[in-house]
C-alpha cells in the first residue's frame, strides 16, 4: 500500500479553472490599476511594457479561456496560472516594499531575474492556449461576425494575427525588462571571492 501526500492528478489540473478561475479574473482585473499607478506616479515603471503585459493576460484569460469551456479544461490553463502567480507574487511584493522604502537584496535580485526564464515560458503557454482554442472558435463561431457590404470578421484569423503580435510584444517587453534589470542591478551589492 502506498500513501500519497501530494499528488497532481489529471482532475486537479483539468479543474484548475473551475477552482480558481473567478479569483484569477478578479485579480487580473484589479491588476489593471497598476496602469493607473504608473500614470499617477506611484509606481516608477514605464507604461507601454506594462500595458502590453497586462493586455496579453486579459486577452488570454477573458477572450480565449473564459469564453471557451473546452479550453478551460486544458492543462495549459494550470500552467499559465502557476507562471502568472509566481511572477506576480514576487513582482508585487517587491513593488509594494519599494513604494514604502523597504529593500531586500534577495527580493530585488529575484524580482529582476525570475522573469527571465518564466516570461518567455508564459508567452509560449499563452500561444499554446490560443492554438488549442482555435478549433473551438472555428466550430462555435464565437466572436466571428458578419459586417455590411459582404465583409466578415472570422475570429480564428484574428487570433492567428494576435499570435504574431504576441511574439513581437514579447521581444519588446523582454528587451525593456532586461535593460531595466541592468539599471536596477547595477548598484547591486556583489560579494567577490578572495583569491
Amino acid at each position: 500500500m502506498t500513501v500519497r501526500f501530494f499528488s497532481f492528478g489529471e482532475d486537479s489540473m483539468v479543474d484548475t479553472f473551475y477552482a480558481i478561475g473567478l479569483v484569477m479574473r478578479v485579480c487580473q482585473s484589479v491588476s489593471l490599476l497598476e496602469l493607473l499607478h504608473i500614470c499617477v506616479g506611484i509606481e516608477p515603471n514605464h507604461l507601454l511594457p506594462r500595458f502590453l503585459q497586462l493586455t496579453e493576460r486579459i486577452i488570454i484569460l477573458f477572450v480565449v479561456i473564459t469564453s471557451q469551456e473546452e479550453v478551460q479544461e486544458k492543462y495549459v490553463v494550470c500552467v499559465l496560472f502557476i507562471f502568472w502567480n509566481l511572477l506576480d507574487m514576487v513582482r508585487y511584493t517587491y513593488s509594494m516594499l519599494s513604494v514604502i522604502g523597504i529593500s531586500y537584496a534577495v527580493l530585488t535580485w529575484l524580482s529582476q531575474t525570475l522573469w527571465m526564464p518564466i516570461y518567455p515560458l508564459c508567452v509560449l503557454a499563452e500561444a499554446f492556449a490560443i492554438y488549442q482554442s482555435l478549433p473551438y472558435f472555428e466550430s462555435s463561431g464565437t466572436y466571428s461576425t458578419e459586417l455590411p457590404f459582404d465583409l466578415a470578421i472570422y475570429f480564428p484569423y484574428v487570433l492567428k494575427m494576435y499570435l504574431m503580435m504576441l511574439f513581437i510584444g514579447m521581444y519588446f517587453t523582454y528587451s525593456h525588462l532586461y535593460s531595466e534589470r541592468r539599471d536596477v542591478l547595477q548598484g547591486f551589492p556583489v560579494k567577490k571571492k578572495k583569491v
